[in-house]
């Protein structure tokens, strides 16, 4: 029978901070068995809760009952034990633990709550399968390192609505249901028992209501904002997930960016006691295509990508010669002193990798003896050969891979190639974090399927002032102010400067190939809005999920998040998403149809 607490049993220290200076007082503490030691007429339990492990003591000289009470504790047993804090014997200080030079010999306990044998042992040291961590994951969630990882995105939290706070900014709740508008990705629909046949959405971010606050004069917002986004999930994406998002009135892009990297200092500085450089370094969209092959690269090694587009120009050889007549280039990546570990076969798998990323093939040159074994040497002459050899700095013991075909496949292939190369020779230098802000991103990016143009951001991010002109003309030429924040190759933070400007929101929306009658019915409330005095004004949208990945230095966001989507946007756990009783569906008007 469980035990029951009593207003006597009043918790004085969590187990892990249990002080020296406790030595010779009653206390109470309250936690989890994490083991029990049991040498006959002695017994010790190791008494775990988030903030550490206390090593209770009983002896011969221990109440029988209470003796009894601990002989009969099991692993993940709940317990409340009193107790008099005194030093450990002499060799039995444990300097790994915060409480290793004391313990509590105990007096009294209660057993609060029983455990069957849990699935796993509840430690760091042994790596349990995702499946069974995640279907019991409040089991999972007890490993101090799972403990960690929670407490240290709750600091980031902290710090983050400290920070906003002390620079003005009002916390504003925006709604959770709210009109479907295209954002990028798949919206998650909410049906509507009043309004038969008609959706809510829930949103993919508060873009809309945030800018709508600057209109009514907030001047400042400020929210921990859930999102939604029904999408394919990945290492660093989650079906739902939390954003630091703001929004501020008559502020420029410079104003926003500085805004959020006093941010990153001082969370970075509060949390992990490291010193973050600013202002961060900032790249063009452009320039971080051409250099890194990727608008969020990892800049903690080099690799850069190396234009060979005028050195091959005269080449006869037809894969570079046909890339270059259909309006694409010729580019490379070296990976210095690699022949020894990028065997055949491992150029091999990298291929593959690149032709199943888009790429037709690629072309390279491995220098592991005395002559460089070139892929596509008959092809060329021993000039070309060298020229090329000479624009990428090619030395004995590296190995040169060359993508040829338009930008839009060579440059992300080449990016993604730099990234594997980088983990399998061992590139990456840890404990560092190297910030970089991209700007000037293209504002229309064209789409295959449906043959028109759509927003590579949203379509309220105000173009660059030069680039108006070409609005109708070239969409393609069409740079946006907007401005994404970097931190070793993952995307942190995604902003803008919105338009305000009515007249120029109706013409962006029909670049777009919106009609009135969709803009109306999509925006309308929005273009109704601006035309009663709009502040200029912009913002952005932080992962917090993602930023406390980073910091916690976990693979995956399902590290830092309590009870996590599997691939295939379920929970374990739970079971969710489950089938709907048939009554709900039908106060619904929603009829599930099976597929044949």
């Amino acid at each position: 029978m469980a035990e029951f607490l009593t207003n006597s049993d009043k918790r004085s220290f969590y187990c892990g901070e249990v002080p020296e200076s406790a030595v010779g007082q009653e206390i109470c503490v309250m936690g989890w068995v994490q083991r029990k030691r049991d040498l006959g007429a002695l017994i010790f339990i190791d008494l775990r809760d988030r903030t550490g492990i206390v090593q209770l003591a009983f002896d011969d000289s221990t109440d029988r009952a209470i003796f009894d009470k601990a002989f009969a504790c099991r692993a993940e047993y709940v317990v409340c034990a009193h107790g008099t804090v005194r030093p450990r014997g002499e060799g039995a200080v444990n300097p790994n633990l915060s409480t290793g030079a004391i313990e509590i010999y105990v007096t009294d306990m209660k057993i609060l709550s029983a455990a069957q044998t849990p699935p796993f042992e509840v430690n760091d040291a042994k790596k349990v399968k995702d499946e069974t961590a995640l279907r019991y994951r409040y089991v999972d969630l007890r490993r101090p390192e799972m403990q960690r990882s929670i407490r240290m995105r709750h600091e980031i939290a902290k710090v983050a609505r400290e920070y906003y706070y002390e620079n003005g900014f009002y916390e504003i709740e925006t709604p959770m249901m709210i009109k479907a508008t295209p954002e990028g990705a798949r919206d998650y629909l909410v049906p509507s028992r009043i309004h038969k046949g008609s959706f809510y959405a829930l949103p993919q971010s508060p873009q809309i209501y945030k800018q709508l606050l600057m209109l009514s004069g907030f001047d400042r917002y400020i929210q921990l904002a859930r999102c939604f986004r029904d999408e394919d999930l990945r290492a660093d994406r989650q079906p739902e997930f939390t954003q630091i998002d703001l929004e501020m009135s008559f502020a420029t892009q410079e104003d926003i960016m500085a805004m959020n990297e006093g941010f990153i200092k001082r969370v970075f500085k509060e949390v992990l006691n490291v010193d973050i450089e600013t202002p961060m370094r900032r790249m063009t969209y452009q320039d971080a295509m051409e250099t890194y092959g990727s608008d969020k690269p990892d800049t903690r090694f080099g690799m850069e990508i190396k234009d060979l587009s005028e050195t091959v120009a005269a080449s006869e050889f037809v894969v570079f010669k046909s890339a270059l007549e259909a309006g694409g280039s010729v580019r490379g990546i070296v990976a210095k002193g690699a022949a020894a570990t990028l065997t055949r076969k491992e150029i091999d798998k990298l291929i593959d990798h690149a032709k199943g990323i888009g790429a037709k093939g690629l072309a390279y040159v491995r220098w592991m003896d005395e002559a460089p074994n070139c892929s596509f040497a008959k092809f060329m002459t021993p000039e070309e050969l060298e020229a090329i050899y000479a624009k990428v700095g090619l030395e004995k013991g590296d190995v040169l891979l060359i993508c040829a075909d338009k930008d839009k496949v060579v440059l992300p292939t080449l990016g993604a190639l730099r990234n594997i190369l980088a983990k399998k020779l061992d590139l990456i230098p840890e404990g560092q974090f190297n910030f970089l802000w991209i700007t000037e991103f293209p504002f229309f990016e064209w789409n295959e399927d449906t043959q028109h143009w759509d927003a590579m951001h949203h379509p309220f991010t105000m173009p660059l002032e030069e680039c108006l002109p070409y609005l109708e003309s070239d969409p393609g030429q069409v740079r946006a102010k907007c401005y994404d924040m970097v931190l070793n190759g993952t995307e942190l933070l995604s902003g803008s400067i919105r338009i305000t400007d009515w007249q120029l929101q109706e013409k962006m929306f029909k670049a777009l190939g919106l009609t009135p009658e969709e803009i109306d019915m999509k925006f309308g409330f929005l273009v109704e809005a601006y035309k009663y005095g709009a502040p200029p004004h912009g913002g952005s949208g932080m992962g917090l999920d993602r930023l406390a990945m980073v910091m916690t230095g976990a693979d995956n966001l399902r590290d830092v998040v309590a009870f996590p989507k599997v691939q295939n946007a379920s929970e374990l756990m739970s079971g969710c998403p489950a089938p709907a009783d048939p009554k709900a569906l039908a106060d619904l008007s929603i009829a599930v149809i099976e597929e044949e």
